[in-house]
């Protein structure tokens, strides 16, 4: 148990669960204090890991089920669906001739030089993708109606291919999405158990392609997601927690079940948003301008970048990039998303070598079934987790808070098999170039993400948590240029504790092509009126018992652009000026520069309903800084230094605020560990944050 001083208490015990691809944590926090449990994930049923965590940290506080006020939960079940291929056979219904818009997509190349070019699959197979005569204009018109009787034998084919979900994607819907909500309608009573889902519904944005790419997405995870969430609503009923719950959205906020059921697209980065809700409240705690968050668990690292306290949020993401994390090279997703880069670099990444001789790792996860070789649970694949216990990072005995003995042996083992013997290495130089190719992965990532976004990697503080990410930061930190990295506390849950920092919000956007040459005010009022009714009708549906704030944004580019911005909107009933004020200061701010006389346009309008949940504290002073007494030594091998050296083990628990401590070091609790090379130097500040900090002189 660790003391909080900065819940919001006023709202009783709040409990937040995170579902990951190998490990599910729980948090619990109350009465000013904080409980945490890391569980291995059980995939035949998701919720029975959550259940047996809720009902640990119950005891451990002391209170009944119906103590809970609020339960917050996140996944990566949707993530790791569409990063596997493992989500429901789905089909495709769109405009006739647009049949192979999956696979057209851009029409471009990500990479014109490569001739062996391989572009991402679409989740929607060909002979899956179905047409029908219909045809709306960009205006909204209806220049081709519907032919509702060639959807009898629509159904008979849908029927015939076997298929458990439908994304109806026609041309133009966000216009007017008419003709989809009556094919849903008559193919709702031909088919009564097929999952459907609407492009109007989902994504009532211009694009084509991302529009098409988004519903099938969305219905593609959706009878997963849905079938999970109602068996978890049930099962805490029955446990007897009656508070309401929600779900940890992909923007950064936390939105009711039954709409997360609905649209579970809006959960693809659920888990790795909240870290990024967490690396945001801390940086805002701490007066960081510029912050590095680094995720990493089981079966993914997540790298998101933090301006001011808020991270960026991108009304597209690039999901499951492929070749070296290319631009282009991924699945577009038109949603409201937290920008960050996903990698398939966890604890439980696969090593192998490849067709080449080289060492490789990842993007398959062994996950907790069976999981590393050392977990001892039928797993034969050595993973980044054994390499870590080969390199003497992990203590065998005391893994996960010792609810799990770490084989050692068989680790190496492994790794020889797999990785050593091909290239004549033994064992802890095969775990060696194992973690030293994870740790170049995820730099490479984050050096990537950084050039897009135009950030210079060594002004920023490194925010590191999830069960792996403090084992990793600290060389991530060398390769990078980075000289201080921040471990918070809990940061081996940290995505649950970010679930317990987000905001509540509903987005609700929708394309209006609105020229300021041409704008009409009363117009534009009119239609986000139209839009703020829409979004009180959604939150009114859930008799939430409080207010909401609004705020208004609209996407803007100069007319001819491909891409556009996302600009605030300071009123309900904004002038062409303060839109093209506000545009200028925002396309000044990234490019460094506007286009004098250039039309300007309004693509999209979003509309955000939000209250905030969690609120920070005071800052303590700095404390007096005092000697850290640590609990031994142990010999690990240092990748830097290619060498094992000693490094002091300090238990984290003891830490006082002011402690200081040298590194070679070793970090350890319950929840995961902390590698101080011996480049930095640490210290506890007044929060209990463990802060990292290069040392004068010592080199990358």
């Amino acid at each position: 148990m660790d003391k909080e001083t900065r819940a919001d208490d006023a709202e009783g015990f709040r409990l937040a669960a995170d579902i990951g691809g190998t490990f599910t944590d729980i948090v619990l926090e109350g009465r000013g204090s904080r409980w945490s449990h890391k569980t291995l994930t059980t995939y035949d049923a998701p919720e029975r890991a959550i259940l047996d965590g809720i009902r640990i940290l119950l005891g451990q506080a002391g209170i009944a089920a119906r103590d809970v006020s609020i339960v917050v939960h996140g996944m990566t079940l949707a993530t790791n669906a569409v990063l596997e291929r493992r989500g429901a056979r789905t089909a495709l219904l769109t405009t006739q001739g647009f049949r192979d818009t999956l696979e057209i997509g851009y029409e471009t190349r990500y990479d014109a030089t490569d001739l062996m070019l391989v572009k991402q699959v679409p989740l929607v197979p060909r002979e899956l993708r179905l047409t029908v005569a219909e045809r709306i204009s960009a205006k909204g018109e209806v220049l081709v109606p519907l032919d509702e009787q060639a959807l009898v034998s629509v159904a008979s084919e849908l029927r015939a291919l076997d298929v458990e979900s439908l994304a109806i994607g026609f041309l133009h819907s966000y216009a007017n999405g008419a003709h989809e909500e009556r094919v849903r309608a008559i193919l709702k009573d031909l088919l009564p158990g097929l999952s459907i889902s609407i492009s109007s519904e989902v994504c009532p944005e211009i694009r084509e392609y991302e529009r098409m790419s988004t519903v099938c997405a969305n219905a593609y995870v959706q009878p997963l997601v849905e079938a999970y969430l109602d068996r978890l609503r049930s099962r805490l009923d029955e446990m007897g927690i009656a508070a309401p719950a929600f779900l940890m959205g992909s923007a950064g906020g936390i939105i009711p079940l039954d709409i997360a059921k609905r649209i579970p697209i809006r959960l693809i980065e659920s888990g790795p948003a909240g870290g990024a809700v967490l690396s945001a409240s801390i940086a805002r705690e701490l007066a960081l301008p510029k912050v590095l968050s680094f995720d990493m668990g089981g079966t993914t690292a997540k790298i998101c970048f933090i301006e001011d306290g808020e991270p960026h949020i991108a009304p597209v993401f690039e999901f499951d990039r492929q070749a070296r994390f290319r631009k282009g090279s991924g699945l577009p997703l038109r949603t409201p998303v937290v920008e960050l880069v996903e990698i398939g670099a966890g604890g439980g990444s696969i090593a192998s070598i490849d067709a080449l001789g080289r060492i490789a790792v990842g993007p398959h996860s062994a996950g907790s079934e069976p999981g590393p070789v050392s977990y001892g649970r039928g797993g034969t694949k050595p993973t980044v987790t054994d390499s870590d216990l080969v390199l003497s990072r992990l203590d065998p005995d005391n893994f996960a808070g010792g609810s799990i003995r770490l084989d050692r042996a068989g680790a190496e083992r492994a790794l020889l098999a797999e990785v050593g013997d091909p290239i004549s290495v033994d064992a802890v130089e095969a775990a060696f170039g194992v973690v030293e190719i994870v740790d170049e992965t995820m730099a490479n990532a984050a050096r990537v993400h950084a050039a897009e976004l135009g950030r210079e990697l060594s002004e920023h503080v490194m925010i590191a948590f999830g069960g792996a990410a403090p084992l990793h930061a600290g060389r991530l930190a060398e390769k990078l240029g980075i000289s201080s990295f921040i471990v918070p506390r809990n940061a081996g849950v940290g995505s649950a504790l970010g679930f317990l920092r987000a905001p509540m919000a509903f987005d609700v956007v929708q394309t209006a092509l609105t020229r300021l040459g041409e704008f009409d005010a009363a117009r534009v009022a009119g239609f986000l009126t139209s839009l703020r009714r829409k979004g009180d009708e959604l939150v009114a549906s859930f008799a939430l018992d409080y207010e909401l704030a609004a705020s208004f944004s609209c996407a803007m580019r100069y007319s001819g652009q491909g891409y556009e911005i996302a600009v605030s909107v300071a009123s309900s009933q904004p002038t062409a000026d303060e839109l093209r004020v506000a545009f200028e200061a925002e396309y000044s701010r990234l490019f460094g520069r506007i286009i004098p006389g250039g039309e300007i346009e309004v693509l999209s309008w979003q509309l955000r309903l939000s209250r905030q949940t969690w609120r920070p504290g005071p800052v303590p002073a700095e404390p007096a800084p005092l000697e850290a007494a640590h609990a031994g030594i142990r010999r690990v091998f240092e990748p830097r230094l290619k060498v094992h050296t000693d490094h002091l083990i300090l238990w984290r628990s003891e830490l006082q605020p002011g402690a200081r401590f040298e590194g070679p070091a070793i970090v350890v609790e319950d929840e995961t560990s902390t590698i101080v090379p011996a480049s930095f130097r640490g210290s506890v500040d007044g929060l209990g944050n463990l802060m990292l900090t290069r040392k004068e002189g010592a080199q990358p």
